[in-house]
Parts: C-alpha cells; structure tokens; sequence
C-alpha cells in the first residue's frame, strides 16, 4: 500500500528545481554555482546574445564573488566561467566572426601573444548546433580551457588572452551589445 504525500511534503518537492536554478533566460536554466579546480563560483549574472533579432544563446558568467564592475573583473587573477546554452545553431565562421570582432573592438592593440590565442580559439571552434553547450573557463596558471558539451576541445595559455576573451562580452563595445553585457553583470 502507498503512503500519501502530504500537502507539505509535495510543495517542498515542487520547490526543488526552482531552488537548484538561479536563473532561467528564454527558457534555459542557469545553475546558481559552478566548481572550477575545487573552488566555487557563483552565477554573476545571465543574458541573452541576440543578433538581428535572432536569439543565438544564453549565456552565464561565474565568478568567486559578485562584481558589476568590467575592471575589476578583468584585473582579477580567480577563476571565471562563461557557460553559454545554444538556442540556434551557429557556424564555425559566425563563431570565429563574433570572436574577432570582439576582440578588434575591445582590444584593438592586442599583442601577438592575445592574437594568438584567438587564432587558437577559433581552430578550437567547430559549428555549434541549437541546444549545445560551449564553455570557456579561465583558470589562473593554467589558462583558458574551451569545452564543448563537457569535452574539453583545448586550452589556450596566458591570461592576457582570458582576459581579452571576457572583454568581448564585458568589454567597452560588447560584441554582443550592451543589453547582454548588463545582464551578464548582473546590473
């Protein structure tokens, strides 16, 4: 004989997904945290990358503490995670299209090293169909490591590189706009 499920007992079990999810952007739930080498991160803020009304992904950045601030972001040496949720496939040109802007706007006297990197990014970029996951974690001493749905594509050395990479989003001119930019800030 089956027990009954008291009132309670049910609404705390409905409570436990939207618990687990700190934010849910067009229908993708973004975890609240993130492990990287031991340490956690904790979602700063998500958005969602549009391009001429299209809406490309949702993208999550994590990092140990909350910041608003691009600065100091980018002057930090801790681990920081963009998790990025694709809801329309994307080519491999678009991907390296939309690194390379974002790295010529916001960065425009990259050195060799950080033009480098972007060139080993965009080798380390394939098409990424509707629904895949890309995730690019940078993790001090080690570099920037590139995952697509939790296989690990390459990693590309220096921070200045992970930081030029987190410029495209966080940068002066965002290739992805300003809206996103705010978002992944958590402002």
């Amino acid at each position: 004989m089956r027990p009954k499920m008291t009132p309670l007992l049910l609404s705390l079990m409905l409570l436990v997904p939207i618990a687990a999810s700190a934010a849910d952007v067009a229908g993708v739930n973004m975890e609240d945290k993130t492990t990287v080498n031991g340490q956690t991160l904790a979602l700063n803020g998500a958005g969602l990358r549009k391009k001429f009304f299209i809406k490309v992904y949702v993208g999550g950045l994590y990092l140990p503490a909350k910041m608003s601030n691009p600065s100091s972001i980018l002057a930090s040496d801790t681990p920081r995670r963009m998790v990025m949720h694709f809801v329309y496939s994307v080519s491999k040109d678009q991907m390296c299209e939309a690194w390379q802007e974002g790295l010529d706007a916001n960065t425009p006297n990259s050195s060799a090293e950080v033009k480098g990197g972007f060139k080993t990014l965009c080798s380390l970029m394939d098409a990424i169909p509707k629904g895949n996951r890309l995730v690019i974690t940078y993790v001090p001493g080690t570099g920037t490591i590139v995952e697509v749905n939790g296989k690990v594509k390459g990693t590309i050395p220096g921070k200045a590189t992970a930081d030029a990479i987190v410029a495209t989003w966080i940068g002066p001119k965002p290739a992805m706009g300003d809206d996103f930019k705010n978002a992944v800030l958590g402002k």
